[in-house]
């Protein structure tokens, strides 16, 4: 189930370079990668961490850090 910090569904993901969201506590900045677009963070160890748009919609999503 979806937090009330997780965006609907209905809203897309942004879709501009350098655009911010956090997902389970951990922000994660767009980044292109061979015209491509990917998602970069760190995982709960700091390690880097690529999401996909799908893997950050499944995981679930904010444009502001849950508390």
């Amino acid at each position: 189930m979806l937090s009330t910090e997780t965006a609907p569904e209905a809203d897309p993901l942004p879709t501009a370079p350098c655009s911010v969201v956090w997902s389970q506590g951990r922000p994660y900045v767009l980044e292109p990668a061979s015209g491509s677009l990917r998602w970069v963070g760190t995982d709960h160890l700091g390690r880097p961490l690529v999401l996909s748009c799908a893997d950050l919609r499944d995981r679930g999503w904010s444009f502001r850090r849950a508390n």
